[in-house]
């Protein structure tokens, strides 16, 4: 927690504020037994109705102004805790935004949806349970402690003795929870992971009718959080029996050694109402000071999870923040002996030297794994090469700042990603104040135009309204509208039927921009400019269609293999 404590120093006057409210508001509750002992010995012995009356109406005084101050306090806590847990929630959304490819391989997506969302709200409630509690209730234990000395030193030692043997139980209580807890939140985020696969592979489960399978396997994982939860609950539901068993055994040591004094007329009676209301009021904070100690543990371990996404840093950082000059006669992309290798094995690509001229167009072609779709992301670069070099109208992508790289690359990636909104929404992604007419222009050269109505028709979260051949299109249109220098297609057409997929690479062929096709089909890039051929991480083959099918046996065997199995 005290890593976080930069979000809060927006909240200062709050959180000086509201805890001394709640601490005036203990100042005024140790008063009462006082004032309820003097209503005993000084009214009703005495048989004084005017001063019971009269001391009635400062209990009733006490009350207001204390509830007044604690929900001063209350407001304070409420708007700390949320506004530093949106602050939180912000910052973290904005850091993972600035994390590469590979850091987000690592945390996974359920495992950071659980930190935006339950870890958070632990933080939140954290903050405001501490401003309300941790100064008043050891306040009210210590104060409870002194205004009994205060009474009588003898029977105060009964206080001490019961307020030490519950903060014991407290002690071993807590000890023996608080390691559960974290362990408890990575059983959320493996629920999380499952209730995900199951949500969007759903069809496939029902395909091949796994769902008693996938059921299985989540009441496993559910079940076994359950018993972790259930054994800390029973360990923590130790804590009410004992102390209450020990706040009573004190209580009734108080009247029998009391009594006695009250006999003596060393005491009176309303002093031993006043101790057992003192030894009521220590018992309540003891419960409530546990549960505070419970309530800091979650919001530790939430902490905990959270700072350990922000201490994660980038592999790929932006050098340069300030727009680079760029090259008008150099290619649009450039490799020069590029390798690259995600990390703990060989590497996924090997000494890749290619170029790509601007308005060309240029396919990728290979074995599935061979690699294409890493050399795409370190043109956009996701990911930084192990080593050589990449440039992009001559500059390496490492000089670009990333608005400036990825606004002159416009890229549709293979699996289609649309948001909920409008269509018109959706394809301005690239550029914001695109006009409809600019959009219906990418809408027609994407082939999308025959099925879009209206730029208001409502896209559903994943565009799932869409069939996957008119989300392919809609994707492509929208990598269009901004005009971009360089379009890069990773297996896009692979939902089309050949007649849409011919009408669409005619009309890319009038873009002013270089197109990279990434495909399984040797019949979509036979009339690309060159073909580069990819196995196993190296480029075996470079040319034209015709080249190729004569000189490099990968490429002559993946047409043979298209063409044979379409007779």
């Amino acid at each position: 927690m005290f890593k976080l404590r930069r979000f809060l120093r927006g909240y200062k006057v709050q959180l000086i504020v509201g805890p001394l409210c709640k601490l005036f508001e203990a100042v005024l509750e140790l008063f009462v037994p006082l004032v309820m002992a003097s209503i005993i010995d000084n009214g009703i012995l005495k048989n004084d109705s005017s001063y019971v009356l009269w001391m009635g109406g400062a209990l009733v005084l006490l009350g207001i102004v204390g509830l007044s101050s604690a929900l001063v306090c209350q407001y304070m806590a409420s708007y700390t805790s949320q506004g530093a847990g949106t602050q939180i929630r912000s910052a973290l959304f904005r850091h993972i935004g600035t994390l590469s490819h590979k850091e987000l391989d690592e945390l996974t997506t359920p495992a950071l949806i659980t930190r935006m969302t339950s870890d958070i709200n632990f933080v939140q409630a954290n903050i405001a349970m501490t401003m309300r509690l941790l100064l008043r209730a050891p306040f009210l234990i210590i104060g409870a402690l002194m205004m009994s000395f205060f009474i009588d030193a003898q029977i105060a030692v009964i206080f001490l003795g019961a307020t030490a043997a519950i903060g014991i139980i407290l002690f071993f209580v807590m000890r023996g929870s608080l390691p559960f807890y974290k362990k408890i939140q990575s059983g959320l985020d493996r629920i999380s992971l499952l209730s995900r696969e199951n949500l969007e592979g759903n069809r496939v489960i029902r395909a091949f009718s796994k769902q008693k399978a996938q059921t299985d396997n989540l009441e496993k994982e559910a079940d076994g959080l359950s018993k972790l939860t259930i054994r800390v609950s029973r360990l923590s539901s130790l804590l009410n029996p004992a102390t209450y068993v020990i706040t009573y055994i004190a209580v009734i040591l108080i009247l029998w050694f009391g009594s006695g004094k009250v006999d003596s007329g060393v005491l009176l009676s309303g002093d031993i109402v006043a101790l057992t209301s003192y030894m009521t009021q220590i018992l309540l904070a003891m419960i409530v000071l546990a549960n505070l100690v419970v309530l800091l543990s979650k919001g530790e371990a939430g902490a905990s999870r959270i700072n350990a996404v922000f201490a994660v840093e980038p592999s790929v950082r932006e050098i340069n923040t300030t727009p680079v000059n760029v090259a008008e006669d150099a290619p649009a992309v450039e490799f020069r002996d590029v390798s690259f290798s995600y990390g703990g094995g060989d590497d996924e690509l090997q000494d890749i030297s290619f170029t790509i001229d601007k308005n060309s167009t240029t396919g990728i072609i290979g074995a599935t794994g061979s690699g294409k779709s890493t050399l795409l992301s370190l043109i956009t670069r996701y990911y930084d090469v192990t080593s050589g070099e990449v440039k992009v109208d001559g500059v390496n992508v490492k000089e670009y700042p990333f608005a400036q790289l990825r606004g002159k690359i416009a890229e549709v990636p293979q699996k289609s990603v649309l948001f909920s909104g409008t269509i018109r929404e959706n394809l301005r992604w690239q550029k914001p104040n695109a006009t409809d007419d600019e959009i219906w222009k990418a809408l027609r050269i994407a082939q999308a135009d025959s099925f879009v109505e209206s730029l208001d028709k409502y896209v559903s979260r994943g565009g799932r309204n869409f069939s996957g051949g008119q989300r392919q299109r809609l994707c492509i249109a929208r990598a269009l509208v901004g005009n971009p220098g360089l379009v890069i297609l990773d297996d896009s057409f692979s939902a089309l039927d050949f007649a849409t997929e011919k009408k669409l690479r005619n009309e890319l062929k009038n873009i002013d921009a270089a197109k990279i096709i990434v495909t399984q089909r040797c019949s979509t890039i036979m009339d690309a400019d060159k073909i580069l051929v990819l196995e196993d991480g190296r480029l075996t083959g470079e040319g034209t269609h015709g080249q190729l099918y004569e000189n490099n046996e990968t490429y002559r065997e993946i047409c043979l293999t298209q063409l044979k199995g379409a007779q």
